[in-house]
């Protein structure tokens, strides 16, 4: 079953036209990497799906729920009930720079106050044993590396039990050799069934880990199939172009 349905959905800004008639299905455990071109509306796209940004047509619908419909929102209070199930993993970490990790992890579930201190506490603990960093659970952000950070910024979305986890180029403001430990804790939660988009130029991961690969180019997904069918056979010229480009 879909857990997110997305049809004709639009966004411009003016007379530009970054997204077109986007649709496609994400279904539960889902791993989806979205690849293309910059500017191509990969991340405009997924901002769209948690109300990041504002679509201008078009609808999605998430557990069955309609975030917006015939390009209408839900009232405010629905939209954040349906927003709540994702979590958004950034490409530059977005961590509090005056707290700790472990105070990161834990401001939004404590401001929410549905849970008691000690099970937030303990999850947050949990968590960070999970992504190797138990060791710097005091430690402020600037005395982390690029690649702790986004270990982190993943423990910080993963502390309110999303559904489903959005990733926006979650590698790519890091050096080369941090990229494969954040990689290793998407592959191990990927192997743990989560439900994940992931816009992302990491081409391995997007074949080893992805069990569907959408390419986007001009506002519009272009291809979309199984990693070994678009990479090795792509049916658009566009597509073969990129590949051609990013696969060296």
């Amino acid at each position: 079953m879909a857990i997110i349905e997305v049809s004709n959905l639009k966004k411009s800004y003016g007379k530009l036209d970054v997204l077109k008639q986007i649709t496609f299905d994400v279904n539960k455990n889902d791993v989806v990497a979205v690849i293309g071109p910059s500017g191509s509306g990969k991340s405009t796209m997924l901002r769209s799906l948690i109300h990041l940004e504002e679509i201008n047509g078009g609808s999605v619908r998430v557990t069955g729920d309609y975030l917006v419909k015939d390009g209408v929102y839900s009232k405010a209070q629905e939209v954040k009930k349906i927003t709540s199930k994702m979590g958004m993993v950034f490409q530059h970490f977005n961590l509090f720079p005056h707290l700790t990790v472990k105070e990161n992890l834990e401001i939004a579930p404590k401001m929410l106050k549905t849970e008691s201190i000690s099970a937030i506490q303990q999850r947050s603990a949990e968590l960070l044993k999970k992504i190797g960093l138990s060791d710097r659970a005091t430690a402020y952000p600037a005395n982390l590396s690029g690649g702790q950070k986004q270990r982190v910024a993943i423990a910080r979305a993963l502390m309110m039990n999303p559904e489903i986890l959005l990733f926006d180029e979650p590698t790519s403001a890091l050096d080369p050799e941090l990229t494969g430990e954040v990689l290793q804790v998407m592959k191990d939660l990927a192997e743990e069934q989560m439900t994940m988009i992931v816009v992302t130029h990491e081409m391995g991961f997007a074949k080893e880990v992805a069990n569907r690969v959408m390419f986007m180019d001009n506002g519009e997904i272009i291809e979309s199939g199984h990693p070994e069918d678009l990479f090795n056979n792509p049916q658009f010229e566009r597509t073969k172009a990129f590949l051609n480009r990013n696969l060296k």
